[in-house]
């Protein structure tokens, strides 16, 4: 059995309810709804593969965690620092650069996609879709290729 104000017996609630709106009148207010125009599809676009990327490379960790931006090692043989992008050995660390790098290959395979999307289209001349065509299937090979390699620096037995 549901208990609603409207169907309470109390006399209090209903004198609550009614008593203060039988001498207070609501203001008259002429508002008017702010009028904006919609953003454009491109803009909404740009906007989703930016978060995309953002959240892609780790841009929520590297807040957290504020870790170095690029790492060093000392070489055993010759002693000298050299620089170290990625963190090898830890999948779950990462430097700022290895994660942005990583994002923005995941961010160039998914426009490939969209590329080869364009092709598609009938009403486009036929040198603009192998245009579209041959620039999406590059952006998604190199996209596999480095994030495979970015991998197997990261994890030098994976997959082997």
């Amino acid at each position: 059995m549901e208990s609603t104000d409207s169907s309470s017996i109390d006399p209090f609630v209903h004198i609550l309810r009614v008593v203060p709106y039988s001498f207070l009148r609501p203001p008259r207010l002429r508002l008017k709804l702010p009028s904006f125009t919609l953003p454009s599809a491109m803009t909404v676009y740009a906007l989703i593969l930016l978060t995309y990327f953002l959240v892609v490379s780790g841009i929520v960790y590297d807040v957290i965690v504020e870790p170095p931006g690029i790492g060093s090692t000392q070489d055993p043989r010759t002693g000298s620092v050299r620089p170290v992008v990625f963190l090898p050995g830890r999948v779950n660390g990462q430097y700022i650069i290895e994660g942005l790098s990583s994002g923005f290959m995941f961010v160039l395979g998914g426009i490939g996609i969209v590329l080869l999307d364009l092709a598609l289209d009938k009403n486009r001349a036929k040198s603009v879709k192998v245009s579209f065509a041959s620039a999406g299937v590059a952006s998604v090979v190199i996209a596999y290729v480095m994030s495979m390699l970015f991998i197997r620096i990261k994890i030098p037995a994976y997959l082997r």
